[in-house]
């Protein structure tokens, strides 16, 4: 067992991942032990990823508040609290607070055999923004 005691600092998200305020906490980065990365990710109100896409998946589960995840096949989705969404191996999306909302999700993803957990791509442009917010599919 490994046992890793509570502490370390709040991270800024960096611009260039990031729209807006997003504040992170690490949980785990991949090591020789395992492939997995974690993280404890905050929106305020309109902060997002930027495109991005994860070699081997991502699992998000959703702590707090309303957010959005979006994908570049023109689906976007309304995420709670509990929600847990699996994106596949590859596949292009950006997830973040709703406009008036503050969100926070557990991130998970696997490094692939080089250690590359993501791809950064673009900013999401505020006008693609506001029409996902405005717009997302309901809840089933």
């Amino acid at each position: 067992m490994k046992y890793t005691r509570s502490g370390g600092h709040t991270a800024v998200g960096p611009s260039d991942w990031f729209t807006g305020t997003v504040y992170i906490d690490g949980v785990r980065n991949p090591d020789e032990q395992t492939a997995i990365g974690c993280g404890h990710v905050r929106f305020t109100p309109g902060a997002r990823t930027a495109w991005h896409r994860h070699p081997k998946g991502q699992t998000l589960y959703v702590t707090d508040g309303i957010g959005l995840v979006a994908t570049r096949r023109g689906g976007v989705q309304e995420i709670r609290p509990g929600d847990v969404i699996f994106i596949e191996p590859g596949e292009e999306h950006w997830h973040g607070a709703t406009p008036e909302r503050f969100m926070a999700h557990v991130a998970l993803q696997q490094a692939d055999d080089q250690g590359q957990v993501v791809t950064w791509l673009e900013h999401v442009a505020d006008d693609e923004y506001n029409a996902a917010a405005h717009r997302p599919e309901s809840r089933s």
